[in-house]
């Protein structure tokens, strides 16, 4: 059913935000009904990826229309190339700051709000984005939805004939029309560019539009990054010892906060399942049953007091992980993360490692995601997790370039595991990971009685950063605060011109990562 504007009604196209991807997604499937799932962690992965080359139609608050493009190379737009590939499976992930041609690869509008020309309007906010950037021009691959018609019935027999007779008009294709038309010319065929499109069989013409006003001029490229250069990370590495009250607990852990907020910190991460210090209080053995329900009956307190202190001290909490029961009663080990302007998240661990399934029955959470905050998008991997490289790729693609690892190991081979781990993972991501642990003892407490940590904030290992990796580095075993500086800019340049580039350089042809359990 078409849509008749009233004479109310608002048209707007403005930059797509993390908060719309709900609406986007409901939006293109819609649009596609045939396609599988366009899952949120794809057009999450999309925004952050360059917030500024993604758009919406927005109508009376409704989301009519995306539209999402990245920043390339021109050998790279120029060459052959699947949709896949050139995307980083969909995510947007090959998206190079130092490109000199925007590649759009997706648009997509309600066909209730068809004739309102939102396509037209996306072209023109491309172009001016182009112009505002100073490149070169705009690349994609266009459909081609009546070749397969026009091939049955013998008009035309490849999709070059079928490009020319668009051009001579003797076939009516809209689509095809609708670029020409804005001033893209063909400049070739892309084989297997969607296989999925079946009425273009599998085809894409490979379009440009030139950028009329480029000149080439020596200045500093465009960032994605906004303001945001420096962020200041910090990690607690917490001394388990028997206290008498929660507000003891509460005492120690202001303490910390107080203290990393003096240095003008952005974010600060405390340990896996520290809270298990307040079975201390009363200090006495029982089952692991009774235990998780006397924690549990803490998570209201302690939601209150992260929440608070993050936004009186201005710091992002990363608040370790704590048991916490879901409406079924199952019960996870999961993560606060409270930002300063107030939000709380929260991440569940993935894989229970076998002792969490044998002391405490803990089950492992089917979502990840990553966290859109005030200094870019993050990640958390609980400890085990750190060890799975899928996750923290997949929270990559998200656009996190920060990942937090609260962890708690109780001998030196259950630390370097998660140690090794994730350092790999700062390499092959080429992003920042930081762990926290505990440290010290709980005698009378089951699965908490000893520990071993050496908590650190870990970089890529290229000429950008440390030589081995390692920002910022602290004793084993003794309770203090690491903190360190790092850079966003060094990680973007690491990204596209570092010594080796390993998220530009993956085989998108041959593998990819997919999340079944799709929210």
């Amino acid at each position: 059913m078409k849509k008749t504007p009233s004479k109310d009604s608002q048209l707007t196209i403005r930059q797509a935000k993390i908060r719309d991807i709900h609406k986007i997604q409901k939006l293109i499937q819609q649009v596609y009904p045939k396609l599988a799932t366009y899952p949120l962690s794809l057009i999450r992965g999309q925004i952050n990826s360059f917030p500024e080359g993604h758009f919406v139609a927005q109508y009376d608050g409704e989301i009519i229309g995306y539209c999402a493009s990245i920043r390339l190379s021109e050998k790279t737009v120029m060459a052959s190339h699947t949709w896949k590939e050139i995307t980083g499976g969909g995510y947007g992930t090959t998206h190079d700051q130092n490109g000199d041609y925007l590649y759009g690869y997706e648009i997509a509008v309600s066909p209730d709000y068809r004739g309102m020309k939102i396509g037209q309007r996306f072209y023109d906010e491309r172009k001016k984005l182009c112009k505002f950037l100073r490149l070169k021009g705009i690349v994609f691959g266009g459909r081609l939805p009546k070749l397969k018609k026009s091939i049955k019935l013998k008009k035309v027999k490849s999709p070059e004939e079928y490009i020319e007779a668009v051009q001579a008009r003797k076939i009516q294709d809209p689509v095809l029309y609708f670029q020409l038309r804005n001033g893209f010319e063909p400049i070739g065929i892309l084989k297997n560019y969607l296989p999925s499109d079946e009425s273009s069989l599998g085809y894409a013409c490979h379009l440009i539009w030139k950028n009329p006003e480029f000149q080439i001029v020596k200045s500093e490229s465009h960032k994605s990054l906004g303001n945001i250069d420096k962020i200041r990370l910090a990690a607690i590495q917490y001394e388990q010892r028997r206290i008498k009250s929660f507000e003891e607990f509460q005492q120690i852990v202001i303490y910390f906060v107080d203290v990393v907020s003096d240095y003008r910190c952005d974010f600060v991460l405390f340990p896996e399942l520290f809270t298990l210090q307040l079975l201390s209080i009363e200090n006495e053995r029982i089952p692991p049953n009774q235990a998780v329900e006397k924690l549990c009956a803490y998570q209201g307190r302690l939601d209150d007091l992260f929440h608070n202190l993050a936004i009186k001290y201005n710091v992002n909490i990363i608040a370790g992980s704590h048991p916490v029961k879901d409406k079924e009663g199952t019960l996870f080990n999961t993560s606060g993360i409270y930002l300063r302007n107030g939000e709380k998240h929260t991440q569940s661990k993935i894989h229970p490692t076998p002792n969490e399934k044998f002391w405490w029955n803990m089950a492992g959470s089917n979502h990840l995601a990553s966290i859109d905050t005030d200094c870019g998008p993050i990640g958390v991997l609980i400890c085990y997790d750190s060890e799975f490289p899928e996750l923290s790729r997949y929270l990559v693609d998200q656009g996190a370039n920060i990942i937090f690892v609260p962890f708690l190991t109780d001998e030196k081979q259950s630390y370097n595991r998660v140690r090794y781990c994730a350092q790999a993972r700062a390499v092959e991501n080429q992003c920042y990971v930081t762990l926290a642990g505990n440290v010290g003892n709980l005698p009378r407490v089951e699965n908490m009685d000893i520990h071993y940590a050496q908590s650190c904030i870990l970089t890529p290992c290229d000429f950008n950063f440390s030589r081995d990796g390692i920002a910022a580095d602290t004793t084993p075993n003794v309770e203090t605060v690491v903190v360190a500086d790092v850079s966003l800019k060094e990680l973007m340049d690491a990204r596209s011109t570092g010594t080796v580039q390993n998220l530009r350089d993956r085989r998108h042809d041959l593998y990819h990562i997919q999340w079944f359990k799709q929210v």
